[in-house]
């Protein structure tokens, strides 16, 4: 049925990297989302009026509430669709992820409710009214929820969407919640036991911390986030490939919404050729970026030295010893300011984010006494940097 929906109403649907077509997708799930809440609400309402039963009526209004998730959902995927403008040049791409953190909250709070309500039977038991019609309805909202939430996560995990992933999420809340009361309705009608109350009290804090886990996920590009590791490779790689580029570092990516990011580079190219030559190859891994990568990179040109023997002697040098006092260290931008009392070796030095300043401090003393092991002339010019990229992943 999924593969059905999305070939029918999703023009271009391999193309998930089209903000055109993510937008159909976000539209899709949207869309169903709100058929299914509506059409258990309409169920639940006439069958709860044929029984004359107040509970069955009162799901019904819940399940139109939940209709609301999908309405958050629409709206942010078409806000976030929308081009760029002079208010906002980087275009509307994050208010998906706030989309996506309001429907967590949403998730939040069937937990917390849930969660009182369950200690409000603990506290107060009832009497469980087991009716055949009442169970049948929860056994079709469990089916239509559950095939709701799968269809979500399948079209979240396509196109990488958090704001689908949160209301997976939201429907899996639900058919947690309803099973429980399933259960906990047989269960009274064999043994006579009620446990409502305390078996809800662990779904609810279930659900609650799967909200949270959400809003977490959805918080991170928000706030802005390290690189991660593939992703830095991937641009590492094809920035490296242009003839006239001999190595790359301090990438930074801005994430702006899904497929939408600006990132920066710099880019050695050797000393040895003309500006302008260099100048033209870096024109055009921008150019290029955008059409290969879908990324507006900015490209910052560092000339290095590639023929004076004396100087890749000693950035060899340094390389080596930085390599055997920490490996997850590395250094770029090495220049050597020759004299005959002192020789200034001038360099960044890159080092693990979650390193504080002693620590820093260490491998920079570390490194100096070193090098002057091999020339007591060397002096040192050394700006210290973080690594941007996320995990155990250097900047080589």
């Amino acid at each position: 049925m999924t593969d059905f929906l999305v070939k029918h109403f999703v023009k271009d649907y391999e193309h998930t990297e089209k903000v055109s077509v993510r937008t159909a997708y976000g539209v899709l799930a949207s869309m169903v989302g709100i058929f299914c809440n509506v059409f258990l609400f309409v169920v639940k309402f006439v069958i709860g009026l044929l029984v004359h039963s107040v509970s069955v009526t009162a799901d019904a209004f819940n399940n139109l509430s939940d209709a609301g998730s999908s309405i958050i959902s629409f709206a942010g995927v078409k806000i976030a669709s929308k081009p760029a403008d002079a208010e906002h040049p980087f275009g509307h791409g994050r208010m998906e992820y706030i989309a996506a953190l309001i429907v967590s909250f949403l998730v939040m709070e069937v937990g917390f409710t849930f969660l009182k309500d369950s200690f409000g039977k603990i506290k107060s038991p009832e009497i469980l009214n087991f009716q055949l019609m009442s169970v049948v309805i929860l056994i079709l909202s469990i089916g239509v929820k559950l095939w709701l939430g799968l269809f979500n996560r399948k079209l979240g995990e396509k196109i990488d969407s958090k704001v689908m992933m949160a209301a997976f999420t939201d429907s899996m809340g639900d058919v947690l919640t309803t099973t429980v009361t399933i259960v906990s309705l047989i269960v009274f009608k064999v043994t006579g036991v009620n446990i409502d109350g305390f078996v809800g009290i662990g779904v609810a804090l279930v659900v609650m911390w799967a909200g949270f886990g959400i809003a977490k996920d959805t918080l991170e590009p928000l706030l802005g986030e390290a690189v991660d590791p593939e992703e830095y490779q991937k641009i590492k790689r094809f920035v490296e490939s242009y003839d006239g580029v001999v190595g790359s570092h301090d990438l930074i990516v801005h994430n702006y919404g899904p497929n939408r990011s600006m990132a920066s580079i710099h880019a050695e190219v050797p000393n040895n050729v003309s500006i302008e030559a260099s100048h033209e190859v870096i024109d055009r891994i921008e150019r290029d970026a955008i059409k290969n990568l879908g990324i507006f990179l900015v490209v910052h040109m560092d000339p290095i030295e590639i023929e004076d023997e004396h100087v890749l002697m000693i950035r060899n040098r340094t390389n080596q010893a930085i390599a055997e006092i920490d490996d997850s260290c590395t250094i770029h931008d090495f220049r050597v300011v020759d004299g005959q009392k002192q020789i200034n070796l001038i360099f960044d030095l890159v080092v693990p984010r979650e390193y504080d300043k002693e620590k820093q401090s260490e491998v920079e003393r570390s490194l100096c006494e070193k090098m002057k092991e091999q020339d007591e002339r060397y002096e040192f010019v050394i700006t210290v940097e973080h690594s941007f990229v996320s995990g155990t992943e250097k900047e080589v």
